[in-house]
């Protein structure tokens, strides 16, 4: 179970030696992509033409996540690409304070209802993951089908599978103050590194993800991180009727491939429809560490 240390790991990464960046700083998609549109809490970059497909970064992360997929995508595929405001080195916008979550919703129905893209493909990294349920519960019209990579319709069960919002809350505050506390502080690289390390599993991909959390504002990734850690979809997972994938990353070095999926298996007991694409020798950022056999699961998620 990879998730043990991927909120903590991810939140910590974020507070090395933070400073404002040119927005965008992140890698860019290699591909013909329209202007960046800024919203109060997130920015899009469209790619390609066809049906819909929404790509949404976990925690911290920025929207060069998706490089590895995202132009093959769009050669038949309509592609928005979403990166929330103070990740990557951008201008925190809305995002200073609370209301992360529930502002990132609000951003993506408005654009993709005056885009008239839905019903639309949505795929979710981790706290992305989380923000796809929340958004195809509010907004069903707007989702056809969900891939959620890697995320939990509530976090804390990780730590005590009978966690609920209310215990979660003093744990969730001290690490938002932690991390918050962290803006404009040098951190130790040594350190960093360290905690990063629970991430993923190939050396590449660590260094990326390094670079990715060290340029997220460590204020944003702590209110993120307290909303991910005190939101619990899972009551209203019945309610939603889109089709759900839950692409799961396992490794033999952690808990194997049956108690991983078994676990992933009893979090998602409530939904209507949903299937598990198990991918092995794989951490948290599953995209970046077996980027090929990712490819294929988002090739069949996507296939009429």
């Amino acid at each position: 179970m990879r998730l043990i240390a991927i909120l903590l790991a991810a939140a910590a990464a974020s507070t090395l030696n933070w400073s404002p960046a040119p927005a965008c700083a992140a890698a860019p998609v290699t591909s013909p992509a329209t202007a960046e549109v800024r919203l109060p809490h997130i920015s899009i970059v469209k790619l390609g033409h066809g049906p819909a497909v929404v790509l949404l970064p976990g925690l911290a992360s920025p929207r060069a996540v998706w490089d590895g997929v995202a132009p093959e995508l769009a050669k038949d595929h309509k592609v928005y690409l979403v990166q929330v405001n103070g990740f990557a080195g951008d201008d925190p916008g809305a995002n200073l304070g609370s209301g992360v979550l529930p502002g990132i919703i609000a951003d993506l129905h408005d654009y993709l209802a005056k885009e008239k893209a839905g019903p639309a493909m949505v795929v979710g990294h981790s706290m992305g993951g989380l923000t796809a349920l929340l958004l195809a519960q509010s907004h069903p019209d707007q989702v056809s089908r969900l891939m959620i990579v890697d995320a939990l319709p509530f976090f804390p069960v990780i730590m005590d599978p009978n966690a609920t919002v209310e215990q979660a809350r003093p744990i969730a505050a001290m690490m938002r103050d932690k991390v918050a506390a962290a803006y404009g502080k040098p951190q130790d690289p040594a350190t960093i590194a360290a905690n990063v390390k629970s991430l993923a599993l190939k050396p590449d991909s660590l260094v990326k993800m390094t670079s990715w959390s060290a340029a997220a504002d460590p204020r944003v990734t702590a209110s993120a991180l307290y909303e991910d850690m005190t939101t619990d979809a899972r009551p209203a997972l019945s309610t939603i009727k889109a089709p759900i994938t839950v692409v799961v990353p396992w490794s033999e070095t952690a808990f194997g491939r049956e108690k991983t999926v078994a676990f992933y298996t009893r979090q998602y007991a409530g939904a209507a429809k949903v299937n598990f694409a198990d991918i092995g020798d794989a951490g948290h950022f599953v995209m970046l560490d077996q980027p090929a056999k990712f490819a294929e699961e988002l090739k069949r998620f996507v296939a009429p």
